[in-house]
């Protein structure tokens, strides 16, 4: 299985008494996919899933899969968590809705890179569907080298990764130009999306597709489909928009956004996160006029 194109991991939109807005996020679902995003990421890091119950998470599951059924896109699953067993536990739990689980390199453990490979090893074994590694280690504290990248893709059950490394280091370099032939890698980092997508990735998870998805999509696409000049020329037209959207932890200002647009009822977050500020909402609402406007 080859994953192609923007995938949207979507936020999880709460009401002003802070319930879960079920009606907006099925409406941000098909936003996303009417502007011609590949597929939606439901419970990634974007959509709060540490701090939803079990029954929110559930409900946001099915809400998002029924989108994705009714639309005929693939669904993206986060899951996992710091314990091999609980992983496996939780990917056993998932159904045919889902196209492929998002997992996490094991976090604050700070196991090695064999251990890292042993989990994944594990968990695959224990997953209905195909995985794929979420390589984020400035969330984890797990920096994995090349030849760690290679082995953990060479594991049956492994369809790829989202790779969101803060930058493009020696270590993605390397392993861009020796993954195995069919390993799906996702940008993650949205300001270094452009970067990786022209090293070969085959698409991208981005969280600033939430507010603007249709140049997200329309910049992946342009890497995939050799648009050399296109697609630099959005990446860098839509790096301030990134980098704004990112300048507080992720997902308050996004939220900020999308409340500011009446997207979503509130831009409610729950502790330990806090509301964007107001500067911080009104430099991406500008970003994104500019984004926008500016011909392309």
């Amino acid at each position: 299985m080859t994953l192609t194109g923007l995938f949207v991991p979507l936020i999880t939109p709460f009401t002003a008494t802070g319930d879960l807005a079920a009606d907006a996020l099925e409406r941000l679902a098909h936003d996303v996919l009417d502007a011609g995003a590949s597929g939606i990421v439901a419970l990634g890091t974007t959509g709060e899933p540490a701090t939803l119950t079990g029954d929110e998470r559930r409900r946001v599951l099915d809400i998002c899969a029924t989108v994705c059924r009714e639309r005929q896109v693939p669904l993206i699953a986060g899951t996992g968590s710091n314990s091999t067993a609980d992983s496996m536990a939780s990917l056993a739990g998932l159904d045919a809705r889902v196209t492929a689980a998002l997992v996490v390199v094991p976090y604050y453990t700070r196991p090695s890179a064999a251990g890292v490979v042993e989990h994944f090893r594990s968990v695959t074994a224990a997953s209905p569907v195909p995985v794929l590694v979420y390589n984020i280690p400035y969330r984890t504290g797990v920096s994995l080298d090349a030849e760690s990248l290679c082995r953990l893709a060479e594991l049956p059950g492994v369809a790829g990764f989202k790779h969101a490394v803060g930058g493009i280091d020696a270590a993605t370099i390397a392993f861009m130009s020796r993954r195995p032939a069919g390993t799906s890698v996702l940008a993650g980092d949205d300001l270094f999306a452009a970067p990786l997508l022209a090293l070969g990735a085959s698409g991208a998870i981005l969280a600033s597709a939430n507010v603007a998805p249709t140049p997200y999509v329309d910049m992946t696409a342009a890497w995939r489909d050799g648009s050399m000049d296109r697609a630099r020329e959005l990446g860098n037209l839509l790096a301030p928009l990134s980098g704004a959207l990112f300048a507080e932890p992720n997902p308050v200002v996004v939220k900020g956004v999308l409340a500011a647009q009446g997207r979503i009822p509130s831009a409610a977050v729950r502790l330990p996160l806090l509301p964007a500020t107001d500067a911080a909402v009104t430099v991406a609402l500008a970003a994104l006029d500019s984004s926008i406007a500016a011909p392309v």
